[in-house]
């Protein structure tokens, strides 16, 4: 008879969620400048390919694939007024670190960012958030440049 194996579940903290622009530290973002949403990340495309053949498969890694960030931040505070501002200037940011709710999973670096969006939203007192959506590019099979 199999028994429960008592393996910790972990916990989520919200207040962890953090976004950093290395080249521009005034766009940082901390949980206390998002709404309830905080950020999130997504991944375009796929690491690899599973090419068919004849008899079987070749298998092609992707040396990149494109990652999406977005920000809920607070219109009501001055950092989303930071980042139009920064949208004004140049969109180009640089290198872009997301931190998750939790120090089990590691912190997520794209390099290239761009600010590709952002949305004020609805200016009827109801919604304070403002979604700032970042791209850019998201390394990946380390090893494909060891076999050059």
């Amino acid at each position: 008879m199999s028994t429960n194996p008592l393996i910790a579940q972990g916990t989520l903290n919200r207040v962890r969620v953090s976004v950093v622009v290395a080249n521009l530290s005034n766009l940082n973002v901390t949980s206390p400048y998002m709404g309830k949403e905080f950020a999130s990340i997504s991944f375009q495309g796929s690491f690899a390919e599973l090419i068919p053949t004849a008899t079987g498969g070749v298998t092609s890694p992707e040396p990149y694939v494109m990652a999406t960030v977005v920000i809920n931040l607070l219109r009501t505070q001055g950092l989303a007024s930071a980042w139009v501002s920064q949208a004004q200037a140049t969109s180009a940011i640089g290198p872009v670190t997301i931190h998750s709710d939790t120090s089990a999973f590691p912190a997520i670096t794209i390099d290239n960012a761009i600010i590709k969006d952002i949305e004020p939203g609805a200016f009827n007192g109801t919604d304070p958030v403002v979604r700032v959506t970042l791209q850019g590019i998201y390394d990946l099979n380390n090893n494909l440049w060891s076999l050059v």
